[in-house]
C-alpha cells in the first residue's frame, strides 16, 4: 500500500469531491453538498471531482448516474473526466482488505441481523455508540478452525474490523483537522467492529470512500455532519493502510420546513421535479445564501 502522507492544512491547490450513490435522483440537500465542495475548490484555485459510489449493485441504477450528471450540469458544475465509478475498481478494495487481513485485523462474522438483535436483547449492558447498539463481538472469539469450517460449509459471512486489535497497535492517539469543529481526536471504538465487506457487497462504504479519497488525492473532504462519526473510523483506516490524511469540513445538513433532512424518497424536492416545475438553477442556489 502507499506510504503515509501528510496532513493538508492549507487551501492552495485543494482538491474536493462530491460522491453520491446512484440510488435515486439528486435532491436539494445533494445540491447544497455538491455546491459546497465545488465552491470551496473554485474559490481556492483548486480542483473538483465527481465520484459515483455504486458498490451496492442491488440498489444502484445506470439511469441515476446519468441523472446525477444532468442535475449537476444544470446547476452549472463541471468536473474532471473520466469520472471514477467504484464498481469498476473492486481490485483496489480487495487489495486493501488483503492488507488488513494479512495484519490479522479482520474476522468473519456469521451473525444475521436477527442474531445480532437477539444477542443485544440478551445483554443488559450492550455497548452503544452514536448510531445505536454496537455489534456485541459474538464471532470475534471463534477459533481459526471454526471459522475455516464455517466458511468452507458456505455459511454467509461479513468481514469485520477488529477495532480493539487495531487500536492496540497505535503508539499515539489519531487526530484530524475539521474546519467546522476544530482539531479532533479519533475514537473509532464508538462504532464497534464495523463491516468492511459482505458477500453481496465485496467492500463497504467505509473502506471504499477512505481508499478513493487517497487514490484521487482529495485534500479536503467536505460532507454533511451526519457523517461526522464515520470520520473516527476513516481516520483509523487511513492509519492502518498508510493513506494520506485530508482535512475535513462537516457542513450542516439542509433541512426542510419541518426541520427534517431531505431524503431520496421525498420526490417533491428532487432537482428534476423542481426543474420540471419551472425552477431555475439560481432559484436553487439562492436558497443556500
Amino acid at each position: 500500500m502507499p506510504v503515509a502522507g501528510h496532513m493538508h492544512d492549507h487551501l492552495d491547490g485543494i482538491v474536493t469531491r462530491f460522491a453520491p450513490s446512484p440510488t435515486g435522483r439528486l435532491h436539494i440537500g445533494h445540491a447544497y453538498s455538491a455546491l459546497f465542495a465545488y465552491n470551496k475548490a473554485k474559490e481556492n484555485g483548486g480542483r473538483f471531482i465527481l465520484r459515483i459510489e455504486d458498490i451496492d449493485a442491488g440498489r444502484c441504477r445506470p439511469e441515476f448516474v446519468a441523472g446525477i450528471a444532468e442535475d449537476l450540469r444544470w446547476l452549472g458544475l463541471s468536473w474532471e473526466e473520466p469520472m471514477r465509478k467504484q464498481s469498476e475498481h473492486m481490485d483496489d478494495y480487495r487489495a486493501a482488505l488483503d492488507t488488513l487481513a494479512g495484519a490479522g485485523l479482520l474476522y468473519p462474522c456469521f451473525c444475521s441481523r436477527r442474531d445480532i438483535q437477539e444477542e443485544i436483547a440478551r445483554a443488559p449492558s450492550a455497548p452503544h455508540g452514536p448510531e445505536g447498539a454496537l455489534y456485541p463481538g459474538t464471532c470475534r472469539s471463534l477459533s481459526a478452525p471454526e471459522r475455516q469450517d464455517r466458511m468452507e460449509k458456505g455459511d454467509a459471512y461479513a468481514l469485520r474490523l477488529d477495532v480493539a486489535a487495531a487500536l492496540a497497535r497505535l503508539d499515539a492517539p489519531l487526530v484530524w483537522e475539521d474546519l467546522a469543529k476544530g482539531r479532533q481526536e479519533a475514537h473509532p471504538e464508538i462504532l464497534g467492529d464495523v463491516v468492511l465487506a459482505r458477500k453481496d457487497t465485496p467492500a463497504s462504504y467505509h473502506l471504499c470512500v477512505t481508499l478513493d479519497d487517497h487514490l484521487q488525492g482529495i485534500t479536503h473532504v467536505t460532507r454533511g455532519e451526519d457523517l461526522f462519526h464515520a470520520t473516527h473510523l476513516h481516520r483509523l483506516l487511513q492509519h492502518l493502510l498508510g493513506l494520506n490524511v485530508p482535512v475535513w469540513h462537516h457542513h450542516p445538513l439542509l433541512l426542510d420546513e419541518e426541520g427534517k433532512r431531505f431524503a431520496k424518497r421525498n420526490h417533491a424536492v428532487t432537482l428534476k421535479s423542481l426543474r420540471d416545475a419551472g425552477s431555475l438553477p439560481e432559484d436553487i442556489i439562492s436558497r443556500f445564501d
